[in-house]
């Protein structure tokens, strides 16, 4: 009889370690990323009483609980922050905290400081691949993501360009020829623009067209010399001359006022295999043009694309990719340790985490502009607390019960 107290007590400690893990899940009901967790309740060893060989059985009460963190998609709910991120799927952003150790959340907060270093709300650094000229090498180990905050993008002067167009295979050689003319804005390497003006007149001979380029003589020193030549197209309107493998035709721009370096352009007619000059019997026309140039620009803004790429904004509307966060995934997360602040650290009992590129190797992706909220269900959580706070008084009652039993047992004596 007199176990029951042990019995009892026991009880009550696992009863208010339930409540304790209850009161924390609600806590976080909305704390991004945050998963709850769930009590696992076990008896301890029994007691045989007489020589029956186990027909009277008496236990000893039940055990400190196991609490298990489940590791649940929860909700995807939109937000306003362009560095949000939300993670679908299995895996962690992977952090380096104030003291260098590696830990893990699902918390996707994300926020710049003043040296452009990427961190969480609770100013853990965010670990992934660092772009150099727009090009990201994950085979390289992670660092702590840094963007060019305040930098200024420097100009880039056009090397290339390119029209997608149409000339028109019912154009005559004249007299007068029929001509077409198109131009195109091309960068220096102070990142003033030149108009570079294509202008392309119909020969006597059949498919074939002769283009000149020039530029304005009030950009240069001396006027230069348009650059001349001949295209070809065959019977089926595809361009033959050039070639596929070149030469391509180039335009060179010395003695620039600007005082910049000479431009040298060349003219890709080709995409691939493919020519982007056409002749057939429509309007000539232009469907697109391209240049690889740029002004100097500012950055506007820093944002985060849906596959966990950071992508810088310039004022000049290009949209440069500056650095990739990494992902790791555990085979075992529920072994995971909580170290506060919306993170985990791995115990003992972890797997190694894989860390890699978000989408691939089991890893989930990565949803910009977006938050994972948290996955405690309230309903859920008020119903354990009703059943635990029946448990805890269930339990006081046998405390006082076998008091009282115990008091009567003592006054036998008397």
């Amino acid at each position: 009889m007199f176990t029951s107290f042990s019995t009892a007590l026991s009880a009550l400690g696992a009863h208010s370690t339930a409540v304790d893990v209850v009161g924390n899940n609600l806590a976080n009901l909305n704390t991004p990323g945050f998963k709850a967790s769930v009590v696992s309740f076990y008896d301890l060893v029994t007691q045989s009483l007489g020589a029956g060989l186990g027909e009277t059985q008496v236990g000893f009460g039940v055990a400190r609980p196991n609490t298990l963190r489940q590791f649940s998609q929860g909700a995807i709910q939109m937000s306003t922050g362009p560095l949000d991120a939300a993670i679908q799927g299995d895996g962690f952003l992977v952090l380096k905290n104030t003291s260098g150790a590696q830990i893990y959340t699902r918390g996707g907060n994300l926020q710049v400081d003043k040296n452009g270093a990427l961190l969480t709300a609770t100013r853990d650094r965010v670990q992934g691949w660092v772009g150099i000229g727009g090009t990201v090498d994950t085979n390289l180990p992670i660092s702590d993501i840094i963007v060019p905050v305040g930098t200024l993008r420097p100009a880039a002067s056009t090397t290339n360009f390119s029209f997608d167009m149409n000339l028109n295979a019912a154009a005559t050689a004249g007299p007068p020829p029929d001509t077409f003319s198109s131009s195109l804005e091309v960068y220096d390497s102070l990142g003033i623009s030149h108009v570079v003006t294509v202008s392309f007149t119909k020969t006597a001979n059949a498919g074939e067209w002769s283009y000149s380029m020039s530029v304005p003589n009030s950009d240069v020193a001396s006027p230069v010399t348009p650059a001349t030549g001949t295209i070809n197209f065959n019977a089926n309107g595809q361009l033959v001359n050039p070639t596929a493998a070149g030469p391509f035709p180039t335009f060179n721009i010395p003695g620039l006022l600007s005082g910049a370096a000479d431009i040298n352009l060349t003219w890709s007619l080709y995409n691939g295999q493919s020519p982007r000059l056409t002749q057939f019997a429509q309007t000539s026309a232009i469907s697109a043009i391209a240049q690889d140039g740029n002004p100097a620009a500012q950055l506007i803004r820093v944002g985060l694309g849906d596959d966990g790429s950071v992508l810088a904004q310039y004022s000049n509307g290009q949209q440069v990719r500056v650095g990739q966060l990494a992902m790791a995934s555990v085979r075992n997360p529920e072994s995971l340790i909580s170290v506060g602040n919306n993170a985990y650290q791995i115990s003992a009992r972890s797997a190694l985490p894989a860390i890699g590129l978000p989408g691939t190797g089991g890893r989930g992706t990565i949803l910009g502009g977006a938050i994972e909220n948290s996955t405690v269900d309230i309903a859920r959580e008020f119903t354990n607390l009703i059943i635990l706070q029946r448990g805890y008084q269930a339990n006081s009652r046998v405390v006082t019960t076998v008091d009282e039993i115990s008091q009567d047992t003592i006054n036998l004596k008397r």
